[in-house]
């Protein structure tokens, strides 16, 4: 075999591989901030957002302006987001200190919570309590009326996120998206482990994630230390 032959690489679990064609010594790592957005007022209230696209709030803006600060020691190469306006405005405030352009990608939207969208925990639980019911029951695969199962809004976000790591390859990428997303791509990724079940995903937090073109590695989880005492 020749120093220019290519060979597949495996994107993905050992039971679903997207292959693409690399060609012999380019493999070199590539580094993924998971990025959940800034804090919203529905945030605050204890509102599920799901699809509804809720703004951020001030002091969203500020933890955003917070981690660009913090992101500007790194070189990021490319930024990709939800289209969804709560992280598409994080990850425009990120892309300004990086001279970069945002690439939005609605696959990375948070899970469509169908009639559960806008409730509280308490208002779901007397307004559709057989629904929260069957949510526990069929944690994956229950579709929510009029919204979707955690199990396609997995699919999806995965998908994106092979699509980007065959675009990118090496270097550092920001994805800003949601924290039901997060959630399910770690679990995708790593399986159901207690430290990826019992970590609160916060908002502007920072997991970051690796890919050597074979094995995906867990760097960090959840971080907010950008945001100092004020979270």
């Amino acid at each position: 075999m020749t120093e220019n032959a290519e060979f597949a690489v495996c994107l993905g679990s050992y039971d679903r591989c997207s292959y693409i064609r690399i060609a012999r010594g380019e493999i070199a790592m590539l580094h993924i901030l998971l990025i959940r957005h800034g804090q919203t007022d529905w945030n605050v209230e204890g509102r599920w957002q799901g699809m509804i696209d809720i703004p951020l709030n001030d002091a969203g803006r500020e933890q955003a302006r917070q981690l660009a600060q913090h992101l500007q020691a790194r070189t990021v190469n490319a930024i990709y987001s939800s289209d969804l306006q709560r992280a598409a405005a994080t990850a425009q405030i990120i892309a300004e200190t990086h001279a970069l352009n945002v690439t939005h990608d609605e696959r990375l939207r948070e899970m469509n919570l169908g009639v559960l969208q806008g409730l509280t925990h308490s208002e779901h639980t007397i307004k559709f309590p057989e629904v929260v019911s069957a949510m526990r029951y069929d944690y994956m695969d229950y579709p929510i009326p009029e919204g979707e199962t955690r199990r396609a809004m997995q699919d999806r976000a995965y998908a994106a996120l092979l699509d980007i790591v065959a675009q990118e390859k090496a270097g550092t990428v920001a994805l800003v998206t949601h924290g039901g997303v997060i959630r399910m791509l770690l679990q995708k990724l790593f399986g159901e482990t207690d430290p990826l079940r019992n970590r609160s995903v916060f908002n502007t937090s920072v997991t970051e994630i690796t890919y050597d073109g074979a094995t995906w590695e867990l760097l960090d989880l959840a971080a907010f230390t950008h945001l100092g005492e004020t979270y």
